[in-house]
């Protein structure tokens, strides 16, 4: 199977008696014998994934969409991107995540906390192996970052949807830039990210 996007808006799912996981209500339209059931939360298996949804609220409603066809998925006029995986693991924001092929793996793993104030844990989704993921964003397609040793990324939890390579995340504590574009309210942070890989943004914040 396959993930296509010939619109911004829209990813066409080709099947040839194969399956591909979508969020659950995504589907706009099919052509073709196609048929739908629920797969899980998509932070793992069965109860462990219902367990991990309720304890860290990062977690996936997924749809199967099994046959043969084509399957137009959506969500909210999103901005929708394909991203290929060689066998890699990507970082994503649960809600920034609209299709993926079967054979990738989900989970759901812990972040870190965010700063001594709050004592806060956040968690993210994880996309693991060879296949096809088809991410939304919001004001605009994706842009992606590069990350260097020696140019390490800093940017707005807000505004990120999805990591990958030899990554590693940190939280920074910074009210100021927030005070100044009038964010002020509540523990301000920010996402710093050191390594070798690439970031994706979005345009506008969540």
């Amino acid at each position: 199977m396959q993930l296509v996007s010939k619109t911004k808006r829209v990813v066409e799912a080709h099947l040839n008696n194969s399956s591909v996981r979508a969020v659950s209500g995504s589907m706009v339209a099919f052509e073709g014998q196609v048929t739908f059931k629920s797969a899980g939360f998509g932070g793992g298996d069965g109860l462990v994934a219902g367990i991990k949804k309720k304890a860290t609220g990062e977690g996936l409603s997924l749809m199967e969409c099994s046959g043969s066809g084509i399957v137009y998925l959506a969500q909210d006029a999103a901005n929708v991107t394909v991203v290929d995986l060689a066998g890699e693991t990507l970082q994503v924001e649960a809600q920034q995540l609209l299709a993926l092929t079967s054979n990738l793996q989900t989970n759901v793993t812990f972040a870190g906390v965010r700063g001594g104030v709050s004592g806060q844990g956040l968690f993210t989704t994880t996309v693991t192996g060879h296949g096809q993921v088809a991410l939304l964003s919001q004001g605009g397609p994706l842009i992606h970052l590069e990350v260097s040793p020696q140019s390490p990324l800093v940017v707005d939890p807000d505004a990120f949807v999805c990591a990958r390579g030899a990554l590693s995340q940190s939280f920074i504590t910074d009210v100021s830039w927030r005070t100044v574009v009038g964010q002020g309210s509540g523990e301000a942070f920010s996402l710093r990210w050191d390594g070798t890989g690439v970031v994706s943004i979005q345009p506008a914040e969540r």
